[in-house]
């Protein structure tokens, strides 16, 4: 089964003929990513990925997961934005909820480091590593961003300090870029593996490259489902459908009128916990596409039912600037049963015998219902399953739907100016050579 859209309950909110009006206009921003003709047209990679990765590729990626999975008892991903998210986003969806592990088979336990710079969380990662065989998979295009930097030379220096430079470097993969960088150097005068993150492909766009496969693979899952599953949305999505069988083009339409009505929140709501990393990669998709040029759909993420005994009353009665996108898993992996009460005492016998999958299901509808009647549109995608093929459907159907969506809005959805103003700051305050006139120009301020 195919990722489905639903449009059904955006008809209180806009009728099928403004829709299709935006039809033509939307079908040429798919042929121009297709045709690689648009703003940012060096970093569309990713559009093609897919259906291009090789069997040999996927059996190289399989085999250096291997070697560190017979090494290792714990595996630590290094990386910020879209070298972490990706790989994060997929092995939580796939993984036990409390064991963060696949639900069978022996494999090393998976840490992720270099997405922040809190002193406490490294800290208290090499206490858990303590005692463990462990290895390292760092991921940089250039081997200088701060957060990953940082971590990498304290983890890699408890490495060898542990197993001798040697041994260490055995244990330790970079993926990074194919010919320059720090990383590049490092890797190659301490012999360690590596991958290449293509040059055409953006760190949010890079799920499908080694970035996300390697440590998707190493924690045990399927990554050639997974590309199989982007493959089939890759071509459910292509310029040969039309406007209404191109899910990502619809999608991608609809959210640009719904903002041009002063929609200006995007909610992407889950009914399932462990989807909650995939929508903080949604997040950085999206966000860091489109939030530019005083533009852009501000991406929210709720986890429902939890959040709807906190955010709920604001999405029901607040500010009308939201419409919501609903993720629905129609099979859950698991069954538990509501048990009769003799006592009842909590007034739930009328549920005996129900799954919780019913009632949740059933939450989410009068959900939806309640958020219509309140203002708040709502388009809803179902999949079958939490599996790695259709992890591989949604990856892919957001990153084309995000690119045609950033087109609509008339930015450049693949680059990010804004994300160093921050590190143009930090650089300064800590006094960073090459930044002495941004250190005195930020001391008047301060």
């Amino acid at each position: 089964m195919s990722l489905n859209l639903s449009l059904e309950h955006i008809k209180p909110f806009l009728s099928e003929k403004e829709i299709d009006a935006l039809a033509d206009e939307t079908i040429d921003q798919v042929v121009k990513i297709h045709q690689k003709s648009g703003p940012g047209n060096d970093f569309l990679g990713w559009v093609d990925l897919a259906s291009s990765t090789t069997d040999a590729f996927l059996s190289e990626v399989e085999e250096a997961a291997a070697v560190l999975r017979s090494k290792c008892e714990a595996v630590v991903v290094i990386g910020i934005g879209g070298s972490y998210l990706g790989a994060k986003a997929v092995t939580a969806a796939l993984a036990h909820n409390f064991t963060q592990k696949p639900p069978e088979g022996d494999h090393p336990e998976i840490y992720f480091a270099g997405n922040n710079i809190s002193e406490d969380y490294l800290a208290e990662l090499l206490d858990v590593l303590e005692g463990k065989e462990y290895g390292l998979v760092v991921i940089s295009k250039s081997g200088t961003t701060t957060e990953p930097a940082m971590a990498f030379r304290v983890l890699k220096k408890d490495l060898e300090e542990q197993k001798g430079r040697k041994e260490a470097g055995s244990r330790i993969v970079a993926i990074t870029d194919a010919r320059k960088g720090a990383l590049r150097t490092l890797a190659v005068q301490e012999g360690y593996r590596t991958f290449v993150i293509p040059d055409d492909v953006g760190g949010r766009y890079s799920v499908l490259t080694p970035v996300g496969l390697l440590p998707i693979a190493i924690a045990g899952y399927d990554i050639r489902a997974l590309v199989r599953g982007a493959a089939d949305m890759e071509e459910l999505t292509c310029p040969g459908r039309t406007f209404r069988e191109n899910p990502a083009a619809l999608y991608a339409a609809v959210r640009n009128l719904l903002y041009r009505r002063g929609k200006k929140i995007e909610i992407l709501v889950n009914y399932q916990p462990k989807l909650h990393f995939f929508s903080e990669w949604w997040k950085q998709l999206f966000g860091e596409s489109e939030g530019k040029d005083g533009k852009g759909i501000y991406p929210a993420a709720v986890d429902f039912t939890t959040d709807l005994h906190s955010l709920g009353q604001y999405i029901q009665e607040g500010e009308r600037i939201l419409f919501e996108t609903v993720i629905s898993v129609e099979q859950p992996d698991r069954k538990v049963v509501i048990p009769h009460d003799p006592d009842d005492l909590d007034n739930l016998n009328y549920l005996a015998g129900k799954r919780f999958d019913e009632v949740n299901k059933m939450a989410g509808l009068g959900t939806l219902l309640a958020h219509i009647d309140g203002g708040v549109p709502n388009i809803k995608l179902s999949v079958e399953k939490l599996d790695e093929y259709h992890l591989g459907q949604m990856i892919y159907f957001f990153e084309k739907a995000c690119a045609i969506s950033g087109y609509l809005l008339g930015v450049n959805p693949f680059d990010q100016p804004g994300v160093e103003a921050y590190k143009r700051n930090m650089f300064a305050l800590l006094g960073k050579p090459g930044f002495e006139k941004e250190t005195e120009e930020i001391r008047k301020k301060l």
